[in-house]
């Protein structure tokens, strides 16, 4: 029996059987990166690897293994692009600020970002690489304040 998926979601019929989802990303700080998730953002490290098909990595569960955030360590430059962010969201300001604790304790800023992070109320900090970690204090499509663009545009859902 295949189960559907739910309504509105728009997930079509030939991905609704996906077990789990990884994603990855190259690292040339490849250490102080795990480091940075694991023991400053505080993601759950589930796994490691060396010398795996020539390479070396962590896996992330966020939180548990059906989504995954892998770091590898890349041999070359990466170019980092000011929009390669990974965006975690919580239910209020108060889980927010209990999340980035350790970020302000060990006397890490945060950074600016894209202006609708200020507009929200979210906080951004960057790793080791440059790449941004946001902190937003709503979950997206449940609580996610409105705000007004300079544009004046707003997306909506399909």
């Amino acid at each position: 029996m295949t189960e559907k998926p739910l309504p509105g979601t728009g997930w079509p019929d030939e991905l609704a059987l996906i077990g789990a989802i990884r994603f990855a990303r190259r690292s040339t700080q490849f250490e102080s990166t795990v480091q940075f998730y694991r023991d400053l953002v505080g993601l759950p490290l589930v796994a490691t690897f060396g010398d795996s098909y020539g390479s070396n990595g962590a896996i992330f569960g966020l939180p548990g293994t059906a989504l995954t955030f892998e770091i590898v360590e890349a041999d070359e430059p990466v170019a980092v692009d000011a929009g390669d962010q990974l965006c975690l969201y919580f239910p209020d300001a108060t889980a927010q600020q209990q999340a980035t604790a350790r970020l302000s304790a060990v006397g890490l800023q945060p950074t600016k970002s894209h202006p609708y992070w200020a507009a929200t109320g979210a906080v951004t900090y960057r790793d080791p690489d440059g790449r941004e970690v946001v902190f937003a204090p709503f979950i997206f499509g449940v609580n996610e304040p409105v705000e007004s663009s300079a544009s004046g545009e707003h997306w909506t859902a399909p």
